[in-house]
Formats: structure tokens, C-alpha cells, sequence
């Protein structure tokens, strides 16, 4: 199992309806991707850094993962929205230990 993460913050304004929708569409564009097994949003809480939101996905495997990364629908969404509309942040891909 692959968990992929990142952490971000978005040049929009907080509770701005161009973050709400940010993140609506992010959930309705990679979720259903084939080979997302989970994908949570969550909202960053500590006062140890300053993003603002987190994604999380679940793949079965390595090559799950790498469909996923090069689905049309992702590489459409990174170009077109993340790299427009995300600020700074931080991706990090876990397996687990053991």
C-alpha cells in the first residue's frame, strides 16, 4: 500500500468561495480516478506550520499509484488548477513499515 500526501496552502482567501470551490473540485476530479483505494481532505490544525489543507490517497500498489499520477484527469487538474491556484506545499508518499 501506497499512502500519498500533501499538504498546501492556496493563494485564495480563507473560506472564500474560490477556496470552497478549489477543494470541491478536487474531490470530484481525483477521487473517482481508477486506482484511488481512499481520499480524505483534512484541514490543518497545528500552529507549527502554516498550511492550510491536506490530501490523502490510498493506492494498492506501486502501479496503481503510477496510473493514478498519469491519469488524464490529474495531469489536467495539476496544470490547470494546482499550479495556478495552490501557494506552496509539501507531497509526501508513505509505505508502511513492516
Amino acid at each position: 500500500m501506497i499512502r500519498h500526501t500533501v499538504v498546501f496552502r492556496l493563494k485564495h482567501k480563507e473560506n472564500s468561495a474560490e477556496e470552497k470551490k478549489f477543494l470541491a473540485d478536487a474531490k470530484r476530479i481525483l477521487a473517482p480516478i481508477p486506482g484511488v483505494e481512499k481520499f480524505e481532505q483534512l484541514r490543518q490544525v497545528s500552529p507549527k506550520n502554516d498550511y492550510r489543507f491536506g490530501f490523502s490517497f490510498e493506492f494498492a500498489d506501486q502501479a496503481a499509484y503510477s496510473a493514478y499520477n498519469d491519469h488524464p484527469d490529474h495531469v489536467a487538474f495539476v496544470r490547470d488548477r494546482w499550479l495556478q491556484e495552490v501557494e506552496t506545499f509539501l507531497e509526501i508518499d508513505y509505505v508502511p513499515l513492516g
